[in-house]
């Protein structure tokens, strides 16, 4: 499934962000994707929270290629705009920050 660009990893094979987020989706339970709206460097995001609220953040190339992920994978997918982001995604990260490296 390449929908996120052409870009090879080291081993010669489709990679990147793309790969990754196909990886995040596949290898968790209850995936859901959240669309970021463009930051400040105009990118366009995508942030995939599992449902014990691990999560993963990648540059997307656009909304529609995000909305065929999670159709393919059968990953909802919500606008945080006007979703917002799931508790669980909140709490992992203050645990996250809390705890001492």
């Amino acid at each position: 499934m390449r929908l996120f660009g052409r870009k090879k990893g080291r081993s010669g094979q489709g990679g990147g962000a793309g790969q990754h987020l196909l990886q995040f989706a596949k290898s968790r339970q209850g995936v859901e994707a959240y669309v970021e709206p463009r930051n400040e460097v105009g990118d366009l995001t995508v942030a995939l929270i599992a449902a014990d609220g691990e999560w993963t953040r990648r540059r997307i190339p656009n909304v529609e290629t995000v909305r065929r992920f999670g159709g393919q994978l059968g990953v909802p997918v919500h606008d945080v705009a006007t979703d917002g982001y799931p508790d669980k995604m909140r709490e992992t990260s203050v645990e996250n920050i809390a705890r001492p490296s």
